[in-house]
């Protein structure tokens, strides 16, 4: 009988945690587009989330860590504990009969993942100079997309959809480059263009590296 009663009650329980959670996730989102990194404090934060200080402190310990944790919500969409390797995007990237299904999979799900995380990621940019942690996360996030990327290609290429190159390797640092989240940046910053207009780009950067006319 205590089984029966304890197992609603840890359920309960859970998704209070969780609910408190996305709350904080969600108000740490929010002040940090609109005020910044360093105007962001976990005070605020806690006031927007409407939860207790010390539960903010006690969850994250930093501003650097609950901004990590925010990040990588936006990036993977959703708070599944599944890597971008992991979604089912790429693997559509990766799998698709088709070149071009394979471009529109990957361009898809690069151009909807900075459309959610694009204005952390800037965040991020301008903090990591006197944010060691973040310095280190975002480095490792370019890492990351670089080995994705190759993967990209090397697996088309070995599936028999490339034509062969002279160079091999610019095709693969090529797709790398134009998938980090830098170069999103750039551009937004540059050209002042609109998701379309990015996801558009990378789509025909896509086919003129890997199928030139």
């Amino acid at each position: 009988m205590l089984h029966l009663v304890s197992t609603p009650v840890k359920g309960l329980r859970a998704a209070k945690v969780a609910e408190t959670q996305e709350r904080i996730l969600d108000a740490a989102r929010a002040l940090f587009v609109r005020d910044g990194y360093h105007a962001t404090t976990l005070t605020a934060v806690a006031d927007r989330a409407r939860v207790g200080h010390r539960t903010v402190y006690v969850r994250f310990g930093t501003k650097a860590a609950l901004l990590r944790s925010v990040v990588d919500v936006a990036v993977g969409g959703d708070a599944e504990q599944r890597t971008v390797g992991e979604r089912d995007w790429f693997q559509a990237a990766l799998t698709e009969s088709a070149l071009q299904d394979r471009i529109n999979a990957l361009v898809d799900g690069n151009a909807d993942l900075m459309a959610r995380a694009g204005d952390l990621f800037e965040v991020a940019l301008q903090a990591q100079a006197s944010e060691p942690e973040l310095a280190e996360a975002f480095q490792a996030g370019r890492a990351d997309t670089r080995e994705l990327m190759r993967r990209f290609v090397r697996a088309a290429r070995a599936d028999g959809l490339l034509a062969e190159v002279a160079d091999p390797v610019w095709q693969e640092e090529t797709v790398a480059l134009a998938a980090q989240a830098e170069s999103y940046l750039l551009l937004r910053r540059t050209t002042g263009w609109q998701q379309a207009e990015y996801r558009d780009w990378l789509r025909r950067t896509l086919v003129e590296v890997l199928a030139p006319a």
